[in-house]
Protein backbone atom coordinates (compact mmCIF):
# COMPACT_ATOMS: atom_id res chain seq x y z
CA UNK A 1 0.00 0.00 0.00
CA UNK A 2 1.25 3.52 -0.95
CA UNK A 3 0.86 7.10 0.20
CA UNK A 4 -2.35 8.63 -0.23
CA UNK A 5 -2.29 11.41 -3.16
CA UNK A 6 -0.10 14.52 -2.60
CA UNK A 7 -1.22 16.87 0.39
CA UNK A 8 -4.02 14.09 1.36
CA UNK A 9 -4.49 14.18 5.23
CA UNK A 10 -3.93 10.40 6.30
CA UNK A 11 -4.76 10.48 10.47
CA UNK A 12 -2.50 12.92 12.13
CA UNK A 13 -0.19 12.59 8.92
CA UNK A 14 -0.19 14.76 5.47
CA UNK A 15 2.18 13.04 2.82
CA UNK A 16 3.31 14.85 0.29
CA UNK A 17 5.40 13.38 -3.19
CA UNK A 18 9.16 13.97 -3.04
CA UNK A 19 10.59 17.57 -3.04
CA UNK A 20 8.85 19.83 0.01
CA UNK A 21 8.67 19.05 3.57
CA UNK A 22 4.89 18.95 4.81
CA UNK A 23 4.61 18.60 8.42
CA UNK A 24 3.30 15.11 9.53
CA UNK A 25 0.97 16.82 12.59
CA UNK A 26 -2.26 17.54 11.25
CA UNK A 27 -2.24 21.60 11.67
CA UNK A 28 -5.49 21.98 12.18
CA UNK A 29 -5.81 18.98 15.15
CA UNK A 30 -2.74 20.68 16.76
CA UNK A 31 -4.29 24.28 16.38
CA UNK A 32 -7.22 22.71 18.20
CA UNK A 33 -5.52 21.60 20.86
CA UNK A 34 -3.06 24.40 21.21
CA UNK A 35 -6.11 27.27 21.45
CA UNK A 36 -8.07 24.72 23.79
CA UNK A 37 -4.96 24.54 26.15
CA UNK A 38 -4.70 28.39 26.16
CA UNK A 39 -8.39 28.47 27.12
CA UNK A 40 -8.09 26.52 29.87
CA UNK A 41 -4.79 28.49 30.79
CA UNK A 42 -6.67 31.57 31.01
CA UNK A 43 -9.21 29.93 33.48
CA UNK A 44 -5.88 29.00 35.49
CA UNK A 45 -4.74 32.50 35.18
CA UNK A 46 -7.57 34.26 36.46
CA UNK A 47 -7.83 31.81 39.64
CA UNK A 48 -3.77 31.81 39.85
CA UNK A 49 -4.35 36.00 39.92
CA UNK A 50 -7.35 35.59 42.59
CA UNK A 51 -5.46 34.10 44.67
CA UNK A 52 -2.72 35.59 44.49
CA UNK A 53 -4.47 38.61 45.50
CA UNK A 54 -6.22 37.20 48.86
CA UNK A 55 -3.16 35.98 50.29
CA UNK A 56 -1.33 39.52 49.10
CA UNK A 57 -4.37 41.10 50.80
CA UNK A 58 -3.94 39.07 53.74
CA UNK A 59 -0.77 39.21 54.46
CA UNK A 60 -0.86 43.47 54.11
CA UNK A 61 -4.09 44.00 56.44
CA UNK A 62 -3.30 41.21 59.32
CA UNK A 63 -1.14 43.00 61.77
CA UNK A 64 2.39 41.65 62.44
CA UNK A 65 1.70 42.71 66.05
CA UNK A 66 -0.13 39.98 67.98
CA UNK A 67 -0.01 37.55 65.03
CA UNK A 68 1.18 34.29 66.39
CA UNK A 69 4.40 33.61 64.72
CA UNK A 70 3.48 30.22 63.04
CA UNK A 71 0.38 31.94 61.47
CA UNK A 72 2.33 34.81 59.82
CA UNK A 73 4.57 32.17 58.31
CA UNK A 74 1.82 30.11 57.03
CA UNK A 75 0.28 33.48 55.15
CA UNK A 76 3.90 34.39 53.55
CA UNK A 77 4.04 30.38 52.61
CA UNK A 78 0.33 30.56 50.79
CA UNK A 79 1.42 34.13 49.75
CA UNK A 80 5.00 31.86 47.65
CA UNK A 81 2.67 29.34 46.24
CA UNK A 82 0.09 31.53 45.18
CA UNK A 83 3.22 33.42 42.94
CA UNK A 84 4.63 30.29 41.89
CA UNK A 85 1.16 29.13 40.66
CA UNK A 86 0.79 32.50 38.84
CA UNK A 87 4.38 32.26 37.24
CA UNK A 88 4.48 28.64 36.33
CA UNK A 89 0.61 29.44 34.51
CA UNK A 90 2.18 32.50 33.04
CA UNK A 91 5.09 29.84 31.35
CA UNK A 92 2.97 27.63 30.34
CA UNK A 93 0.44 29.49 28.36
CA UNK A 94 3.73 31.31 26.67
CA UNK A 95 5.04 27.86 25.72
CA UNK A 96 2.03 27.23 24.55
CA UNK A 97 1.57 30.74 22.39
CA UNK A 98 4.76 30.01 21.23
CA UNK A 99 3.71 26.27 19.53
CA UNK A 100 1.18 28.22 18.19
CA UNK A 101 3.51 30.81 16.45
CA UNK A 102 5.71 27.82 15.24
CA UNK A 103 2.51 26.50 13.53
CA UNK A 104 1.80 29.75 11.84
CA UNK A 105 5.34 29.59 10.76
CA UNK A 106 5.65 26.16 9.86
CA UNK A 107 8.23 25.00 11.65
CA UNK A 108 5.77 23.11 13.71
CA UNK A 109 6.47 19.24 14.54
CA UNK A 110 9.79 19.50 14.36
CA UNK A 111 12.52 18.87 16.74
CA UNK A 112 14.38 22.29 17.92
CA UNK A 113 17.60 20.56 18.91
CA UNK A 114 18.00 17.79 15.97
CA UNK A 115 15.29 19.03 13.45
CA UNK A 116 13.52 15.94 13.48
CA UNK A 117 9.88 14.98 13.56
CA UNK A 118 8.32 14.88 16.71
CA UNK A 119 6.02 11.77 17.31
CA UNK A 120 2.84 12.21 17.12
CA UNK A 121 1.70 10.75 20.46
CA UNK A 122 4.17 13.09 21.80
CA UNK A 123 2.37 15.89 20.34
CA UNK A 124 -0.90 14.71 20.58
CA UNK A 125 -0.12 14.93 24.78
CA UNK A 126 2.12 17.95 24.79
CA UNK A 127 0.74 19.81 21.93
CA UNK A 128 3.10 22.98 22.93
CA UNK A 129 6.34 20.63 22.67
CA UNK A 130 9.27 21.77 21.45
CA UNK A 131 11.67 18.68 20.86
CA UNK A 132 11.53 15.01 20.20
CA UNK A 133 11.39 12.43 23.50
CA UNK A 134 15.06 12.03 23.03
CA UNK A 135 15.85 15.70 23.19
CA UNK A 136 12.76 16.19 26.01
CA UNK A 137 15.36 17.43 28.50
CA UNK A 138 17.65 19.28 26.57
CA UNK A 139 17.80 22.76 27.29
CA UNK A 140 17.11 25.09 24.21
CA UNK A 141 19.17 28.50 24.27
CA UNK A 142 17.31 31.15 22.08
Amino acid sequence: MGYPPTGRLCGWRVWRAPGGYVPRVHTDRARQLLTASLDELDVNRRFAEKNREETTADIETAGVLGQHPGDQGTELADAEGAAALENTVAEQRRQVADALERLDAGTYGRCQVCGREIDDERLEARPEARTCREHADTPIVT
